[in-house]
């Protein structure tokens, strides 16, 4: 259907019904839309049914009533607190916390996440900001910055914005969050082409949402950081730059490290992998122009990006071999490749309220709903295969969807099938992963790599595969984070000494004692293992960093520091935490962990509890002079 064709009519018939009244309440300021028989039924899909699981009678009703009102407008803007958990509990068809109604109207942008700047406090002249990395942190941070009036200036290494998404650019590279969750809270809704949208459009989105947010402007391009030190006397850092312009030394007040836990390849230790003939590359720096056709490829991993690019290339090539370290439980997503239909996309552009109450939805159904899950029970039977009951449950419903798909290779369910519990390591989406397992032109190897020859992988057991082309899926490296940036504080200690042995720790994952005015983005705990979007706690993250710089300002201050007391019972809750939770369990490896077991990446919290704690600074967690 082209889109200027749409009515009203055609675009209602499309709609999400628990979106639809929602949308109604909004418009006619009518709360019996949230009384039955208008009642929608619990849907925990990703992409749940339209039609709600109401009666076609009810369901004709309602889109009767929204083509009525759909140009009305709205009765109701912003709902009170009370108002707003009785809506998003009859649009879930679940009851719905009370602490979630202020989290979900910033996010939905009904409330302003903004810091307000104090009335009559002066902005200090000298406040200057240098943000490294303009990925999808660095520009969150910038936004919220210009919108305080603190001059900043970003440092991102590679020619364009976008991070992750202008680097990722291997075959079938896509977002694992659907995309109406994917996205910033200060943006007007984007246009995806799909539920899931592929990496050329959140590369353009990142680039397009910089230009018109005026980010851009503030970026030094192909610039570098080389090392950053602390000056005591000065009272701000001294940055040393690589650039264009060959070396520069800035000095700033305030440093932000925005350049996120997924920018360097990890590449593994293989013999002979420099020796060999053909090209070998890591996921993340994908050839432009790699020709595949006919070619013996090899794919070292099965993680997500293995999971993505297997699927994609394997009806190109001649033969493709994969090589697997573990096993991975892998969800399954309904229209993961589902485009967007017209309908749907004029109602997210043109019918008030639904692109928020559409958003709301996707944010909730892949935010904390699988926290509960994820916890150790003392009392479960079987903790060497699951936490507990519904862990187990979910365990069988995953197995049941692996055998299914695998069903007539018990080769393969044995390959495939993990020992360890779901969600152990990071979730992995199935969008087709399992049945290209089945292309006759995919073999699975589960013997470890023992070394690469200048035209074949050969494995421990003596079996040598020949390739032309290998892809190393290997993940990256997650532990150093900010210390990569080559960091001096205080008192002469380096971020790498202090953050040594893979131990990176910091208050809420943003602020290190001993650092005065630094600040991580995506830091240390603060990754998502259990679902939700990285560009949340990128905003929850901006939030709070520029509280510090008006709490700063209000105190007459020009530094700020986190106490060791604060970042050390931060700390220690996390880990405690940790240990109730799933990626401490002893039967598995993962890059959660550093090698002496201590979960360094991920946080233990719900996204509404890292929301409650980031989002007012605790000022006695901080030393201001």
């Amino acid at each position: 259907m082209n889109q200027l064709e749409i009515t009203v009519a055609d675009a209602v018939a499309e709609a999400d019904l628990r979106v639809l009244l929602m949308c109604l309440v909004h418009l006619t300021g009518d709360t019996s839309w949230l009384e039955p028989p208008y009642r929608p039924r619990r849907d925990v899909r990703i992409i749940a049914a339209e039609d709600a699981g109401l009666p076609d009678d009810i369901a004709d009703r309602i889109r009767a009533a929204a083509v009525r009102h759909a140009h009305d407008t709205p009765l109701i803007g912003t709902p009170d607190d009370e108002l707003m958990v009785r809506m998003m509990s009859v649009c879930l068809g679940h009851p719905v916390p009370p602490e979630y109604a202020p989290m979900m109207l910033e996010e939905m942008g009904l409330a302003s996440r903004d810091v307000p700047w104090p009335q009559g406090v002066a902005k200090p002249p000298d406040l200057d900001v240098l943000v490294v990395g303009a990925g999808p942190s660095g520009i969150a941070m910038g936004v919220r910055l210009a919108r305080l009036g603190i001059a900043y200036t970003i440092v991102e290494a590679g020619s364009a914005v976008g991070g992750v998404w202008r680097d990722n650019r291997y075959p079938g590279c896509a977002v694992d969050t659907p995309n109406h969750a994917y996205s910033f809270s200060f943006a007007p809704p984007n246009r995806w082409s799909r539920y899931f949208a592929p990496q050329p459009e959140l590369d353009e989105y990142m680039q397009r949402i910089s230009r018109e947010f005026r980010v851009t402007e503030h970026v030094l391009f192909d610039t570098a950081v080389t090392s950053a030190a602390w000056s005591a006397d000065a009272g701000r850092w001294i940055v040393q730059l690589d650039g264009p312009r060959g070396h520069e030394q800035r000095s700033v007040a305030v440093l932000v490290s925005a350049i996120g836990q997924l920018n360097d390849p990890r590449l593994p230790d293989i013999d002979g992998l420099d020796a060999f003939d053909g090209a070998s590359f890591h996921s993340a720096r994908w050839p432009d122009g790699l020709q595949l056709a006919g070619a013996h490829v090899a794919v070292i991993g099965t993680g997500a990006s293995a999971m993505q690019i297997v699927p994609t290339i394997a009806d190109q090539v001649a033969s493709l071999t994969v090589y697997q370290r573990s096993p991975q439980w892998a969800r399954p997503v309904e229209r993961y490749h589902d485009p967007i239909p017209a309908g749907t996309q004029w109602l997210l552009e043109q019918l008030p309220f639904y692109a928020q109450w559409y958003r709301f939805t996707m944010l909730w159904r892949f935010g904390d709903g699988l926290h509960p899950y994820l916890q150790k029970d003392p009392a479960w039977p079987h903790p060497e295969r699951s936490l507990n009951r519904r862990n187990d449950e979910h365990r069988a419903e995953m197995t049941q969807h692996l055998v299914s798909e695998l069903a007539g290779r018990a080769d393969l369910i044995d390959q495939c099938l993990p020992d360890y519990p779901p969600y152990g390591k990071r979730i992995l989406l199935d969008n087709g992963w399992f049945r290209s397992l089945l292309n006759p032109k995919v073999t699975l190897v589960t013997d470890p790599v023992a070394r690469v020859e200048h035209d074949a992988v050969v494995t421990t057991d003596g079996t040598r595969r020949p390739a032309d082309v290998i892809v190393l899926a290997t993940g990256f490296q997650v532990t150093e984070m900010t210390a990569r940036l080559d960091i001096t504080g205080r008192d002469g200690h380096n971020l790498r000494e202090v953050w040594a042995d893979d131990n990176p720790s910091a208050y809420l994952g943003i602020s290190v004692p001993g650092f005065p005015n630094l600040f991580c983005m995506q830091g240390p705990n603060t990754g998502l293992g259990h679902g939700g979007s990285a560009i949340f706690q990128s905003e929850c993250q901006a939030r709070h960093i520029t509280g510090c710089l008006v709490a700063m300002a209000e105190r007459g201050a020009g530094v700020i520091e986190v106490t060791q007391q604060a970042h050390d019972a931060d700390v220690a809750a996390v880990d405690a935490a940790h240990e109730r939770m799933i990626w401490t369990h002893p039967g598995m490896s993962t890059y959660y962990r550093n090698p002496r077991g201590r979960v360094v990446t991920v946080m233990p919290w719900t996204l509404v509890d890292y929301w409650s704690l980031t989002h007012d600074v605790d000022v006695a967690a901080y030393t201001f002079r």
